[in-house]
This record gives C-alpha cells, sequence and structure tokens, in this order.
C-alpha cells in the first residue's frame, strides 16, 4: 500500500467518523478531538492483533501452564505486582528515589488524571458523554451549568495538582536526558528514530495541556488553583483568543493521536505489555530455549530504561556500551536492526547482573541464549559423545550421588574436602564423576549448542536415576543451575553450601569456629541464577567472621573469567576480576572466600590473600567426634 493511498484512507476514515459523532453528539464534539480518537482506535486495533498473536504463538507447556492456572489465586499477586510496578515503579524506586519518582509520576500520575477525569466528566454529564470529554473536560466545561455540578471545584483542584505531579515527572525525564547521574544512571539508553518521535510527541502532551486549559481559562474563567492564574496571565498578554484556543487544543489532540499510533511500534508499548508479562509470570509461565510468543512479550515489556547498563561489567569495567540487555532486546525486536542480534548476544559474560537490575524482572539470559542457538549446527553430529555409553552407574541406593564438575577437576581441594566432610557426617555417597569427567552440559548450552547439551543431560539423567541416589549434591554452580532448572531430576538437588548448611543444622558436622576474618564472593550462577545467599554466609559465621563487602548479593560483581563469553580476551577479563577482587580485599580480610571452583582458580592469581571454597574452610575446621 503506498503511502498517498495511505494518508487518504486514514483521512477518509476521520472524516467519516467525525460526521457519525457529530450526528450523535453535536454539543459535546469538534473536529479537534479526531487526532485523538484515531490514535485511540490505532492503539486497541494493533494492540489486540499483536497480543492475539503472540498469545497464539506460546509453546505447548506455556499453553498447558496458563490452562491450568488461569483461575487459581495467583491472579491476586499478579494485580498487586502488576499496580506496584506498572503505575509506582517500585524497583526503580529501590534503585534511585528521583528515578523512581519520574518513572511513578509520568505513570500513576497520567493513570490518575484519566480516571479523576473520567469521574469529573461523569459528574459533569450525568446523561452520557464521549469518551473525549474526560480528556478534554475543561473545554467542553462551559457547556455545564456548574451549580449543578457537585464538587466542580474540588474536582478542577485536584486535577491541577495532578497535571502539576505529572509535568514534575517531565521535568526530571528532561533532566536526566542531559544529566543523568542525580538520577542514579551514568549512562542513558540510545534509542530507535521511532521511540524518539513517540518521545517527542510524550513530552508535548502535558505542557500543551496546561497551555490549552489556561487559554480556556482567560476565555471563560474555568479551572483549577493553577489554571485560573495561568488564564489571568494569557488575559494579560492579550492571547485570549478563540482561534488560539481551539489551535492550542488541536495541538494537544494531534500530540495524544500520535503517540498512541505510535506506542504498537515504539518501546512505550511497555506500558500495557508489562501487565500482560507480569500476569503469565505469576500464573508459572516461563521463557524457554526456543523463541515463542511469550518472548514476545519479554522484548516489548522492556522499557529501554538502560538500568541495566551501569551494572554491566562490559560497561564499569571495559566501556564496552553497545551490547547489553537493553540494545539485545532492541535489536530484535526492530527489524533494521535485527542484523546486530547475534553479535551483541555473543559478546555477554551470562553474569545475570542485568537480570537482576531489571526492574520488569526479564530473563535476558535466556532470551541471548535464544539468539545464540539459532543457526548454530550441532558440531558432534556424528555421534561425537559416543564414549558416553561406557560410562555406568553406580549402585547408590540410599546414597548421596555427588557431582563435583569439570572445573572442580581444576581445584581438587574442594572435591577432596567434600569427601572429608562426608566421612566426618557419615554419608555414604557415590563420587559420580572422580574417574571420568562428564559435563553437565550447561557451558554449551549458553553457547547456544543446544544437541550436544541435550545429549549430556539425557546421559546424566539416565545414569543418576539408574542409580537410586536419594539426593544429588554438587560443588560447581554452572552444574547446579543446570541440574536443578534444566534437567527433570526425580530426587532433590543441592549445592554442598545448602548441604553443608544443612549436616550444620542438624548436628551431623561438628565445626568449630576459628579467628580468620572473611570477604565472600557470591559466584553469578548460584547467587543471581539461583538465590542462593544465606546458606554459604550461615556456614561462614560457624566456622570464621564474616565481613560484609559493598557490591554483594545480587549486585555481587562477576569473576571474569566465567565462560560465557568466547570473545574476551585475557586482558579484558583480568580487569574485571581485579574490579571484583578490589571489592572483596576492601575489608582487609584474612581469607577471601567462594563457592565455585571457577571464580576460586580466577581469584588465587590476583592478590597474596589466600582464597578458599567454602567447603576447604568447613573441613579445616571440622571436630571429630570422639569414639
Amino acid at each position: 500500500m503506498s503511502w498517498p493511498f495511505l494518508v487518504f484512507v486514514i483521512l477518509y476514515w476521520m472524516a467519516a467518523l467525525g460526521l457519525m459523532v457529530w450526528a450523535v453528539f453535536k454539543p459535546l464534539f469538534s473536529v479537534f478531538v479526531l487526532p485523538f480518537v484515531l490514535g485511540v482506535v490505532l492503539l486497541l486495533f494493533f494492540s489486540i492483533v499483536k497480543y492475539w498473536r503472540w498469545i497464539h504463538s506460546f509453546d505447548k507447556l506455556q499453553r498447558a501452564i496458563i490452562r491450568k492456572n488461569i483461575w487459581s489465586w495467583r491472579f491476586l499477586p499478579a494485580v498487586w505486582e502488576a499496580f506496584r510496578e506498572g503505575l509506582l515503579h517500585w524497583r526503580i524506586t529501590k534503585k534511585n528515589i528521583l528515578l523512581g519518582y519520574m518513572h511513578r509520576s509520568l505513570a500513576f500520575g497520567w493513570f490518575l488524571l484519566i480516571v479523576v477525569g473520567a469521574v469529573q466528566a461523569m459528574q459533569a454529564f450525568p446523561n452520557g458523554h464521549p469518551m473525549w470529554v474526560a480528556i478534554f473536560f475543561n473545554y467542553f466545561e462551559p457547556e455545564v451549568d456548574l451549580s449543578a455540578f457537585k464538587h466542580a471545584t474540588l474536582f478542577a483542584n485536584l486535577m491541577d495538582g495532578l497535571l502539576i505531579y505529572v509535568l514534575s515527572g517531565l521535568m526530571l525525564a528532561m533532566l536526566k536526558k542531559v544529566w543523568s547521574r542525580p538520577l542514579g544512571m551514568k549512562r542513558t539508553t540510545k534509542h530507535t528514530v521511532m521511540d524518539r518521535v513517540a518521545k517527542l510527541a510524550l513530552w508535548c502532551i502535558f505542557p500543551l495541556r496546561l497551555l490549552s486549559e489556561g487559554v480556556t481559562s482567560s476565555l471563560y474563567g474555568n479551572g483549577g488553583f493553577m489554571i485560573r492564574p495561568l488564564g489571568d496571565l494569557i488575559n494579560e498578554i492579550g492571547l485570549a483568543d478563540p482561534a488560539f484556543e481551539y489551535t492550542c487544543w488541536l495541538l494537544y489532540s494531534v500530540a495524544l493521536g500520535t503517540f498512541f499510533s505510535l506506542m504498537p511500534f515504539s518501546r512505550y508499548m511497555h506500558i500495557f505489555t508489562e501487565v500482560f508479562l507480569i500476569y503469565f509470570r505469576q500464573l508459572g509461565v516461563r521463557d524457554s530455549d526456543t523463541k515463542s510468543g511469550y518472548t514476545m512479550f519479554e522484548l516489548s515489556a522492556c522499557s529501554r530504561c538502560g538500568i541495566c547498563i551501569d551494572g554491566c561489567p562490559m560497561n564499569r569495567e571495559l566501556g564496552i556500551v553497545n551490547m547489553q540487555g537493553v540494545y539485545m532486546l532492541q535489536s530484535i525486536r526492530n527489524l533494521e536492526q535485527q542484523k546486530n542480534a547475534e553479535p551483541i548476544a555473543e559478546n555477554c559474560l551470562m553474569c545475570d547482573r542485568c537480570v537482576a537490575d531489571c526492574p520488569v524482572g526479564i530473563d535476558l539470559s535466556v532470551v541471548r541464549r535464544q539468539v545464540r542457538i539459532k543457526n548454530k549446527a550441532a558440531i558432534d553430529s556424528k555421534g561425537g559423545y559416543g564414549y558416553l555409553r561406557d560410562v555406568q552407574p553406580f549402585n547408590a541406593i540410599g546414597r548421596v550421588a555427588y557431582f563435583g564438575g569439570c572445573m572442580s577437576h581444576l581445584t581438587p581441594g574442594i572435591t577432596k574436602s567434600m569427601e572429608t566432610i562426608f566421612d566426618a557426617a557419615g554419608q555414604k555417597y557415590w563420587y559420580i564423576d572422580r574417574d571420568e569427567t562428564i559435563c553437565c552440559g550447561r557451558p554449551l548450552l549458553q553457547q547456544g549448542f543446544e544437541h550436544q547439551a541435550f545429549e549430556l543431560r539425557r546421559k546424566n539423567t539416565e545414569m543418576i536415576v539408574n542409580s537410586k541416589a536419594t539426593l544429588l549434591v554438587t560443588s560447581c554452580p554452572i552444574c547446579y543451575q543446570s541440574f536443578k532448572k534444566e534437567y527433570k531430576l526425580p530426587i532433590p538437588v543441592m549445592h554442598h553450601t545448602e548441604y553443608i548448611d544443612m549436616l550444620i543444622r542438624s548436628g551431623r558436622l561438628n565445626l568449630r569456629k576459628d579467628d580468620r576474618k572473611v570477604t565472600y564472593h557470591d559466584p553469578c550462577e548460584l547467587g543471581r541464577g539461583c538465590g542462593i545467599y544465606d546458606q554459604p554466609r550461615d556456614v561462614l559465621r560457624a566456622t570464621t567472621t564474616l565481613l560484609p563487602t559493598r557490591e554483594e548479593r545480587e549486585h555481587s560483581l562477576c569473576c571474569g573469567f566465567n565462560l560465557g563469553n568466547p570473545l574476551l580476551d585475557t586482558e579484558q577479563q583480568t580487569a574485571i576480576r581485579n574490579a571484583a577482587r578490589d571489592n572483596l580485599l576492601q575489608p582487609n580480610p584474612d581469607v577471601v572466600a567462594t563457592a565455585c571452583p571457577m571464580c576460586k582458580k580466577a581469584f588465587q592469581h590476583a592478590d597474596e590473600t589466600p582464597v578458599k571454597d567454602i567447603a576447604e574452610i568447613v573441613a579445616e575446621n571440622i571436630v571429630l567426634k570422639s569414639k
């Protein structure tokens, strides 16, 4: 369809719609409302079409979860979270009060303007009114007998107060564009042309509303505590003219119509999409390694706020600012930028810092992995993993199965310490990979080699199930996350810090507490990946004196030497590692503790301060029971 023909069709239907509306609501209609009405119609049309297509593209498991839980109690937490995050922006507020106020005043303030405006219109027109009257109320208010309008002054003042609230947020948004540091952000997002046009329209809406209501007040004397003085001022400077009034309201309508028309094609689609994403997530739906309709909800729920940029170690330590989650989602969503999606997806540590920082809760690592998997052919299509057939299960009925993991074999002090702990607790165990190393498959999956990861998971699952073990313990957070989330094992899975904590609490392990001061590094896959923060700290407090660090728990810094990014050289990895080291050494500890063999190996060569895994510290502090 050519642009001239499309413009003709739009103008034709606008004229037809205007004639129909004028025939029904002659006193409460003016042609200037048509851009607003058309914008609302286009927004509803494209939103419904998009959402229908995305929901229809959910995979079988996602649809089954929705059918199972759609009428469950989970609806209530979804409503609360949608209100808390979609309107109040609570997660952003926790990051920075001013930034949260900016988002909240624009979202919640505008929402209240619409709600209070609707109530105001119903009070003024009890016999019914078209929907635009609430939006352009002050223009149509002269038609009302104000003596019959209950609480007219109260509503006018309330609307003025809400408009001030929204305008204050708009001023902060403009400040953020030129100086973002007061709002807690070192960098802001670079937006597409469509996003910029939509933002310009949004920024024009509220100043134009203020001006329009001020001009109307100069002619009719309506409005509240802010609009009336503005009307008097406009009178004094000689701008109280009906033609100027009509022009202002038309521009206001055009700004609204432009913004609403562009919403489905810009970052502002997140305003509605985030509500759907929260609802589906509360029902239990999660993204998979294959792109689906749920992925599209995640892509469109991103507001491009840029919060994920500052915390990313690629930005902080290397100055790389074009591959963070916001740009990855932007590149996937925009057709003209899709060629950039693969290199952006590859250049990432997969440390989940952006996932922890994301106020919408988008699983950015899964979306990034989808891009990595796409078009990657299997490197072992001829059966390169045939050796796995020779690895046989052990009869481990009633025992704990212990999986050291590939990296633990490169740091054997961890696995030896775990064997010491098992023996001290009187626990019989089966050391699965003592003689033959078998990868859990997650490193391959992170790099996009889905086939190999599947084969490794299949073989490991077969061995563990056939062994009849009752519990699986692993020392590697990478393996732990894989066994916990990607495998479908019929037995519980624990990281060794969880298991040791359980032994201590049950009295099966007697420990002494020494006088060493220790700082703890939260491994990315164990902390942000699986939410294990307290158990490692409880174990360290039982054996040492634990010191806090500036950046810990979900804000912990990546060690830089993980397996997520194949593009970084040793110098770049070292720069990221050194930032994490400095954070851990700031309290001047005797020992740096971690719970990941890869992190231990990274930090060992960074400083003279000893680096130990929690299992090693526990093994050193075991008090054997006297016979």
